[in-house]
């Protein structure tokens, strides 16, 4: 309980910069709302949640390790990844059958778990908080004596007026007025930039696809996946100086499209 390496930290407490600012980074640089919000999760998951799961045996938790992000058979042991891998780095079934399933520790889990929750709630708070546009309807049906309601949010058109409104207020602190001095870079530059990366991705995919595995049609989707979380996750961002991650969901929507690739996996995260 007490080791803060192999264990849940309880004993390894301290008051130096570096102890406060593990978890967070610099506090000063976050609002004291968000900051709480994090401690108190952090508490919750650490110290509550994965303790509880780990005692009361969940799914086998004591089979495992309570705090590691290792990988492990249904027995406890370290699994051998290389053996279900063949040597051109694709998953081989037969293998992984004779293995058995991949296990995680209960803490792993649990953070998988909080990953997914994170990035709903990130885009759901941004749709209901940040839009002055947003439109209750109710739809009242009867379905099994229960009455289902619909809401329908109109409130992307007021986030994106917020977010190039930043660009015309007269407002302006030192900083931004000092660099009025220079010629702002044009927008068709950063379009060009983002044109020839893209191209250039999908060429390499494909040319050098026997070591890379990702598909053309991957990068496609990468991209939309950015597009589409990049607004919500940056008024996060700004408003609370956390960042929301999109590596857990990006590694489950490649691994249930293109299964068997882990290299391509790995490439679209």
């Amino acid at each position: 309980l007490g080791s803060g390496l192999h264990g849940l930290g309880i004993g390894a407490v301290g008051l130096d910069w570096s102890s406060i600012s593990s978890y967070l980074g610099s506090p000063l640089a976050s609002p004291w709302f968000a900051t709480a919000n994090v401690a108190a999760g952090v508490f919750l998951v650490l110290y509550v949640i994965a303790p509880l799961a780990y005692w009361l045996n969940l799914y086998n938790a004591k089979n495992f390790p309570i705090f590691s992000d290792g990988l492990f058979t249904s027995t406890g042991q370290s699994y051998n990844i290389s053996a279900i891998i063949d040597p051109n780095f694709r998953l081989d079934i037969d293998a992984y059958e004779r293995e058995g399933p991949l296990h995680i520790s209960t803490f792993f889990a649990i953070i998988y778990g909080v990953n997914f929750a994170c990035l709903t709630a990130t885009v759901v708070h941004v749709l209901l908080f940040n839009g002055s546009f947003v439109q209750w309807t109710s739809l009242g049906c009867t379905f099994n004596g229960l009455m289902a309601y619909y809401i329908a949010l109109n409130s992307v058109r007021d986030i994106w007026q917020l977010s190039t409104s930043a660009f015309r207020k007269k407002k302006m602190d030192v900083h931004t007025k000092l660099m009025r001095k220079y010629k702002q870079v044009p927008g068709w530059w950063f379009m060009c930039i983002l044109v020839a990366n893209i191209v250039a991705t999908i060429f390499t995919c494909h040319y050098y696809n026997d070591q890379l595995q990702l598909k053309w049609w991957g990068v496609f989707i990468a991209c939309g996946l950015a597009l589409f979380f990049t607004l919500p996750i940056g008024v996060i961002t700004a408003t609370t100086n956390q960042k929301p991650a999109l590596n857990v969901i990006t590694e489950y929507i490649i691994g249930y499209l293109y299964p068997g690739y882990p290299v391509a996996n790995i490439c679209f995260k």
